[in-house]
């Protein structure tokens, strides 16, 4: 099977968000071709290079969403009447914003009360605008023109649009256009060919976003059959970041990526999530549940076995905390919750484990310091010692702590005090570790922890502090509910589990939806057993299928002629 793995700022490239995720899918499935599809977000990243690939990835084929090109628009005057009706259509959609009636249900599609028509129209003016870059070689410069600015400013201004879209200023209009250019940027891709895309038997979009549009794509003009994964939704991480926009910008880009979240859980065969907090949130964007499925992040379990299988050699008085340091993981609190352990067991120490993240983290890695040396003051045994804190602070990588399992290892109890959080990994590394745990109950950590482990509300001091020091005092019950956590990731959260996962997806979505068409080598001679077995399989699904490749207008062709099958291209030429 030949598989159109597609990116966003992540795999090939050494800094990406998923790279360890995806190499260990390429990886694991040797028996597959990979072609991927990369878009990078910086030229840092470019830069950085790649991680070495896998002998079975195909071919690589990359292109940057940071730089715009320098040419004008250059479309004619038909062209840019298309252009105007196709980009209003889809300014006017999202102009109308959640306030409108037309926002997801979770029962998937749209709200009760809101016309259908509404995603139809995000639809057509998204495809419309795609056709208009196939035959016109692109949409440089047009996406953010004087010309769109002032049909995003049109549609702003019209009757029906959203309060914060109408108080837009020309300062949030220009803001909104440049998002806009470079999340539509996949849309000038010469990507869509039958060389292309329209060569593999399905596309994968490793997450939402931007990287769902070469997919969306390649199902319009060839029919490709599309599967999305998400560990973290693309509207939840836009309302967690850039707090201090204007209400215009986040409102309109917010209906933006709710929109383009719900085309792409519509048109998609299969729409998996990491978790159920992440499934809730893709409900709540119009997926159907029927098409949902949970595929738990896989770890490698080898480097924390062996301590995890030797669950004794630990300090029974140590609490550690593992991660980045960053005011999401509310250390403060947990410096707090440690100050209330000491007063009930004097001898209980706190290992702060974690490197800062950004300027931000370094600078709240400071505050962190100061609070500790102002609630911890150094206390020497006698008057001929030196004063000692009980809070350290280390990093990973030093001669006391080479590993993350060394990490855990070092301490009876392994505490997470975050606020925000989507996939705890460092509780699952805990987990594999065998140590029990103290968790805040954000994101998926009940997913995570099952039964395994404390769970107490977050920005709460004294609970936290209270399940420490239930935990310190009873030895028995750490051993019990450690060999129990690291049973539940074992099963449940590794590599191997993740890679049979999608294995078993991609099958299924092959089988119900394969795209039939005639490949042929180079010599103009149809190529045998270039259609996988799984294609065929004899059986009469009773789910209804979307049709495999409808004609459109434009110039879309059709998926049942002729292909000429590709020579593999290694992947340093195919960048």
């Amino acid at each position: 099977m030949r598989i159109g793995l597609l990116t966003e700022g992540g795999y090939p490239y050494v800094s990406g968000d998923a790279r360890l995720w995806c190499d260990r899918l390429v990886r694991g499935l040797a028996q597959h071709e990979f072609d991927v599809y990369a878009l990078s977000r910086s030229e840092h990243q470019e830069d950085e290079g790649w991680v070495p690939l896998s002998p079975n990835v195909h071919r690589v084929r990359t292109a940057p969403l940071w730089m715009a090109e320098d040419d004008e628009a250059t479309l004619g005057r038909r062209a840019r009447r298309r252009f105007t009706e196709c980009f209003g259509e889809l300014a006017a959609v999202v102009c109308e914003g959640p306030g409108a009636g037309s926002a997801p249900s979770p029962a998937g599609g749209l709200s009760e009360g809101a016309p259908a028509s509404e995603a139809d129209r995000f639809a057509n003016a998204l495809y419309g605008l795609a056709e208009l870059a196939r035959e016109e070689g692109g949409l440089a410069g047009t996406l953010r023109s004087e010309a769109a600015v002032r049909t995003l400013e049109r549609a702003c201004r019209a009757p029906g649009a959203h309060r914060a879209a109408r108080e837009a200023r020309v300062p949030d209009l220009l803001t909104v256009a440049a998002h806009l250019d470079r999340a539509l940027r996949p849309l000038s891709l010469d990507w869509y060919e039958e060389d292309g895309l329209g060569a593999v038997d399905l596309c994968h979009a490793a997450s939402g976003g931007t990287a769902v549009l070469p997919g969306l794509l390649a199902r319009h003009f060839t029919g490709v059959p599309l599967m999305v994964t998400e560990y973290g939704v693309r509207l939840r991480t836009h309302y967690l970041t850039a707090p201090d926009a204007p209400p215009a910008v986040r409102s309109l880009l917010a209906a933006f990526q709710g929109r383009l979240a719900a085309e792409a859980y519509g048109r998609a065969e299969v729409v998996t999530a990491g978790n159920t907090h992440t499934r809730r949130w893709q409900e709540r964007c119009g997926a159907d549940r029927h098409k949902l499925r949970t595929v738990h992040p896989g770890m490698e379990a080898r480097p924390f076995a062996e301590v995890g299988e030797t669950p004794d050699c630990t300090d029974p008085d140590t609490l550690v905390w593992v991660g980045r340091v960053e005011p999401a993981k509310d250390l403060v609190s947990l410096l707090h919750a440690f100050a209330e352990v000491r007063k009930q067991e004097p001898r209980t120490r706190l290992r702060i484990v974690g490197a800062p993240a950004g300027p931000e983290g370094a600078a709240y890695l400071g505050h962190c310091r100061t609070l500790a040396a102002q609630l911890f003051p150094d206390e020497a045994e006698g008057p001929h010692t030196a004063g000692d804190n009980p809070v350290s602070f280390e990093e990973i990588g030093g001669p006391d702590i080479p590993s993350v399992a060394d990490a855990h290892a070092s301490g009876a109890v392994t505490v997470l005090s975050s606020v925000v959080e989507g996939f705890p990994v460092g509780l699952v590394e805990a987990m594999l570790c065998g140590r029990a745990t103290v968790s805040t109950d954000v994101g998926a950590v009940v997913e995570v922890i099952g039964g395994t482990g404390l769970v107490v509300p977050p920005r709460n001091p004294r609970a936290l502090a209270d399940a420490c020091v239930a935990l310190l005092r009873d030895p028995q019950r750490r051993a019990r509910l450690g060999a129990a956590a690291r049973a539940r990731a074992l099963e449940l959260f590794t590599v191997e589990q993740n890679i049979e996962a999608f294995h078993g997806l991609y099958l299924e979505i092959v089988s119900r939806a394969p795209v039939r068409r005639v490949l042929l080598d180079g010599a103009g001679a149809p190529l045998p057993f270039a259609v996988p077995a799984e294609a065929h399989v004899p059986v009469r699904w009773t789910a209804a299928s979307p049709p495999l490749a409808a004609a459109r207008s434009g110039p879309g062709r059709a998926a049942g002629g002729p292909v000429r099958a590709t020579t593999p291209v290694p992947a340093q030429e195919g960048a």
